[in-house]
């Protein structure tokens, strides 16, 4: 949580949406804020309900994106919901508060409110964030605009007809032109309302002036529905278009990039990266944004970038549908995301510079505390089992504080007996750096291994064996697996809680463990479907091996075709006897577990 401590009080006190994401960078919550600062604050602070306590629990990250207005927010919370999903928006996921106004695109076109925005046909307007609000906005236009009001054509004209509100297409037998009509309500729903609010405002003041109080008050609730309806929303475009609009902010070495991903006509996605880069920035950038598109099937209609951009540069990437837009609602949004990526990036150097001294800080101390030079390598051992079954090893490396993915490696452990975690220790280290010596591999500065001066000394004994001379200390930890102390050439270091060492290795510790813990997870589904081949004639390891190779589940090897089996060297017969094994033992697996 160190992180997130620390870009809690970089947050702006700006209106926008927040993005909650857990330890595998997957949003788990949206939400929305009129000051970003105190509400993503208020989640790490006070007691909450159940439910928010578990969402805390899981955020190990999050995103924003500011907005130019609380509304703004709104809708883009609702975009966002929609696309991701996220396990705990459940309420927000059916539209419910989220009303469209449709023009209908039939012969004698409605206008109405709806809130379902999949559906086909006719002229779409929103959505908007208050269902009563627009639906006041209907009945106004519906009494300005004569369009039809019936779900079905009465034999006769209506009252709407002898209202002036109805063109009455019920009895008139020739065809109607409602095009000037659409046009002005089109023009309405987009912004320009303003012989509509003047006619209005000027009624108002005549029925107050008349004492006629309850009118006067009806066109004032009037104006202010019209003008919460049709304020513009920069979130959502009404044309339905695909676009992303790309901006960066950057110095001399880094740069931060940000992208809204506008999906028909709505921003559905913001994608943000800062990294560094060698050479002039606006290479860095036009590589990375070539590379991003390079699978031509997301490309959207039109990619928009700020001025910052090259106008010859991008025509010459990606053609005509990409430009610079100068004004208007998409230079806007393009304004936007520069505001989003300066933000991104003035932030990012203070944590980034923030992080580098307590990752120093925290090195200082470790090498203080033990009386040694140098711990920019180590390589961190855990082991994982259950009950002895499917025993493995894993190592995770570290280089200056932090993970070197690329790496790790894994163990199935061949030798040891099962629970003797000793003998996993001594055989893991054995062939990890007996590899390392034939090979001429880098030696770490430092080993870490999970455990207490046993199996230090454990540790020590193997290595040098080996003719290595390494450190290696052990994470000792308490009754409810919390780490306490380190142990050092048989010395015991407590460890302070509130110390970045202490976070410093716990990060360490807690990635092996994750690491081996996967691994573990892995090696027992395999070991549990290998046994599902046993008993089948003609299947033999090689042929166990080159299934499991080829199908990862069960019900994959069950519905395989011929081809697939043959590929890999499995006659059609022999294919047959495996789906009929298989599809028996699930049988009395569903039989027994009725039982």
């Amino acid at each position: 949580m160190n992180i997130v401590q620390e870009k809690l009080k970089t947050l702006p006190e700006s209106p926008g949406c927040y993005l909650m994401l857990n330890d595998k960078g997957v949003i788990i919550y949206v939400g929305k804020a009129k000051n970003l600062k105190n509400r993503v604050r208020s989640y790490f602070t006070g007691s909450h309900n159940a439910k928010t306590t578990r969402l805390v629990q899981e955020i190990a990250d999050f995103n924003y994106v500011q907005t130019r207005t609380e509304r703004e927010s709104l809708i883009l919370e609702l975009h966002l919901i929609k696309e991701h999903m996220p396990r705990y928006n459940i309420k927000l996921t059916d539209d419910a508060t989220y009303p469209f106004i449709t023009i209908t695109d039939e012969k004698d076109p409605k206008l109405i409110v709806e809130r379902d925005s999949t559906l086909k046909g006719g002229k779409r307007f929103g959505p908007y964030p208050s269902v009563y609000k627009a639906r006041d906005t209907v009945r106004l236009l519906n009494k300005i605009y004569p369009l039809r009001k019936c779900d079905t054509l009465p034999k006769k004209a209506c009252l709407y007809y002898h209202m002036k509100q109805c063109l009455a297409p019920c009895i008139n037998k020739e065809p109607i032109d409602y095009k000037p009509i659409i046009d002005e309500i089109t023009a309405f729903l987009k912004g320009d309302t303003k012989k509509v609010t003047d006619d209005l405002r000027q009624q108002m003041y005549e029925a107050s002036e008349q004492l006629h109080f309850e009118k006067a008050q009806e066109m004032k609730e009037m104006l202010e529905s019209i003008e919460f309806t049709t304020e513009k929303q920069l979130m959502s475009l009404n044309d339905f278009k695909d676009r992303d609009f790309i901006a960066f902010h950057g110095d001399h070495e880094d740069v931060s990039i940000q992208i809204l991903k506008m999906r028909a006509g709505k921003i559905i996605d913001v994608k943000s990266d800062i990294f560094s880069y060698v050479g002039a920035i606006t290479d860095a950038v036009n590589n990375y944004i070539l590379q991003m598109y390079e699978e031509k099937t997301i490309e959207p209609d039109e990619l928009l970038f700020s001025n910052l951009f090259n106008e010859t540069d991008i025509e010459l990437m990606f053609g005509k549908k990409a430009s610079i837009p100068k004004i208007g609602d998409k230079k806007k949004l393009i304004d936007m995301a520069f505001k989003n990526a300066k933000y991104d990036f003035d932030n990012y150097r203070y944590l980034n510079k923030l992080q580098t001294e307590k990752q120093q800080e925290a090195e200082e101390a470790f090498k203080s505390m033990l009386n040694i030079e140098s711990v920019s390598k180590i390589e961190v051992f855990d082991n994982a089992h259950l009950f002895g079954s499917a025993s493995v090893s894993a190592m995770v490396v570290f280089r200056s504080g932090k993970p070197s993915k690329k790496e790790y490696r894994k163990y199935h452990l061949k030798q040891t007996q099962k629970m003797d975690d000793y003998g996993a220790l001594r055989e893991v280290l054995y062939r990890r750096y007996q590899k390392v010596l034939l090979e001429g591999l880098e030696l770490p500065d430092m080993i870490i291994i999970d455990g207490g001066k046993g199996q230090v000394s454990t540790a020590e004994d193997i290595i040098g064996s080996l003719g290595l001379s390494i450190h290696i200390i052990g994470l000792q930890k308490n009754d409810k697996h919390q780490l306490e102390n380190i142990i050092y050439k048989n010395e015991v270091y407590p460890l302070k809680k509130s110390s970045y060492l202490y976070s410093y290795l716990g990060k360490m510790s807690e990635e092996v463990h994750r690491f081996a813990i996967t691994f573990h997870k892995q090696t027992r589904a395999k070991a549990l479907i290998r046994s599902y081949l046993d008993g089948i004639i003609g299947i033999g390891e090689k042929r166990k091996l080159a299934i499991l190779e080829k199908f990862v589940t069960i019900d994959q090897m069950i519905h395989g075709d011929v081809e697939t089996y043959k590929s890999i060297g499995i006659s059609e017969d022999l294919r047959d006897k495996v789906i009929a094994h298989l599809i028996e033992l699930e049988r009395r697996k569903n039989e027994e577990s009725h039982i």
